[in-house]
């Protein structure tokens, strides 16, 4: 990934974004809805090698859509969190929720400051996320949450 790559997603990079999720076998769904709360980070050739999304509800979001090219690096990811908390921020979310069955996401997103959240005490909205009764539904499925 080229340093200072990482730049807010438009309506004009839905398909290309919804492409590059779905080869990594990751959900598209509900992109269009919420572009504006995407990043993306392309390289010289505009192919896009990361991307980083929420799912907002209300002032707090899910983040969505971790994907990384083989050739990432942590650093690349640290660099992708970072923006993506700025941009929470500047959209005026108070936390961020994180769902996932990979324990390996756990250890990463602890180390920047996400703490373990009970299932059963996430907030209501949250349960009306397609992406959160999936993962609800999986087993070793666990919660972190950001408090911004």
């Amino acid at each position: 990934m080229e340093k200072g790559a990482i730049r807010c997603a438009s309506m004009e990079d839905v398909e290309k974004l919804s492409l590059f999720l779905q080869n990594a076998k990751v959900s598209s769904d509900g992109i269009e809805d919420s572009i504006d709360y995407f990043l993306v980070s392309e390289n010289e050739f505009g192919q896009i090698q990361a991307s980083l999304g929420i799912e907002p509800h209300g002032q707090i979001g899910l983040l969505r859509s971790l994907v990384l090219s083989p050739n990432s690096t942590e650093k690349d990811m640290f660099i992708l969190l970072e923006q993506i908390l700025m941009l929470a921020r500047d959209k005026g979310l108070k936390e961020l929720y994180l769902a996932s069955n990979k324990q390996s996401a756990a250890i990463f997103f602890s180390l920047m400051g996400f703490q373990p959240q009970d299932s059963t005490k996430l907030p209501a909205d949250l349960y009306e996320s397609e992406h959160v009764k999936h993962i609800l539904s999986v087993d070793n499925s666990y919660f972190l949450r950001f408090t911004i």
